[in-house]
């Protein structure tokens, strides 16, 4: 344990591997109670908040999004790993970078400055990981990744595509997508959209998994899909918590029935390890609408599950719990 940091680690502690004892129900709420720095040396993930809701069609309130993420990832924090068996800050250095600063009277700079933030992360040569916000803030981050990455692979959860056409100016969480194809900023031919369950009459070249054939083929063969689509290629992973049926997740702008459930969303996320995924985010958290924090939860193992599955290819040994 090393000197006495019980409580409040987010600002006390001064290294970014192991954990110290916190109240689930008190202190700071970093993401897994990691620790508050912009000094990203040592980092192997950096955690930020994107509190930007400027684009949304219709629910406001993630803003709050990346507050409600951390406030529900406490518990996750306490204990080893499920099904993992590990610590995965045995292994991996994981920051809480803080939120990405917005003027909220100047909306038309948002996106440079989400793009500018992530800018300064990817530079250190760290993972980034994003706690939207709404979906368009995936367009500015895949700006920042294509920069040092080049062209990527795209691993899409979603109830939308998120590719209608637009005038390519407009600030708009459904559309983002169609301008990244455009500016050659992914490849949809080695991209894949999975669990939508909206209509749009053009595929743009995406291999789209609804969710009626995810619920038939289960998500084993969802992974086969993506292993066959996106193969070796470099990718980003963005999961827009409306994937999941708003049963499990109705704390969202966009709810549309008939998602995955909780337990396939963390199913899929833990059989990514095999993709060479350089980024990733959670997005579409509005607490406003949330029953018992419970998808503020779902968005917080996620992105805690995603940082186990970096931990075993890291090296980390992943201890067999029962028939998981």
């Amino acid at each position: 344990m090393g000197e006495n940091l019980d409580g409040d680690q987010a600002f006390r502690s001064t290294q970014l591997a192991g954990r110290d004892r916190e109240m689930t129900w008190g202190g700071a709420n970093s993401f897994l109670r990691r620790n508050y720095t912009r000094n990203l040396d040592e980092a192997d993930i950096v955690v930020t908040g994107i509190p930007f809701d400027m684009a949304t069609s219709n629910r406001p309130g993630a803003r709050f999004g990346p507050r409600g993420i951390r406030a529900a990832s406490t518990g996750l924090a306490e204990l080893d790993a499920y099904p993992f068996g590990f610590d995965p800050f045995d292994t991996l250095r994981v920051a809480d970078y803080g939120d990405c600063y917005l003027d909220f009277g100047r909306v038309d700079e948002m996106p440079a400055r989400i793009e500018a933030h992530a800018d300064e992360i990817i530079a250190s040569n760290t993972m980034m990981m994003s706690l939207g916000g709404d979906h368009y803030i995936t367009y500015p981050l895949l700006k920042a990744h294509f920069k040092k990455f080049g062209k990527l692979s795209l691993i899409h959860f979603d109830a939308h595509c998120d590719t209608w056409d637009d005038d390519e100016d407009r600030i708009d969480h459904g559309s983002m997508f169609l301008r990244a194809l455009r500016e050659g900023l992914i490849d949809p031919a080695t991209s894949v959209q999975i669990g939508i369950r909206t209509h749009n009459s053009d595929t743009h070249g995406f291999t789209i998994l609804g969710a009626p054939w995810v619920h038939r083929e289960g998500i084993p063969a969802v992974l086969d899909v993506v292993r066959e689509v996106v193969g070796t290629n470099k990718a980003y992973l963005t999961f827009d918590i409306d994937c999941i049926d708003p049963a499990f997740a109705p704390g969202t702008g966009t709810p549309v029935s008939g998602g995955l459930t909780t337990a396939q969303a963390l199913e899929a996320i833990r059989g990514l390890g095999e993709f060479d995924i350089v980024g990733m985010d959670v997005v579409e958290v509005a607490p406003s609408y949330d029953v018992s924090e419970i998808t503020a939860l779902a968005a917080a193992t996620i992105a805690h599950d995603f940082i186990c599955v970096q931990a075993v290819k890291a090296g980390a040994v992943k201890q067999p719990y029962g028939r998981e």
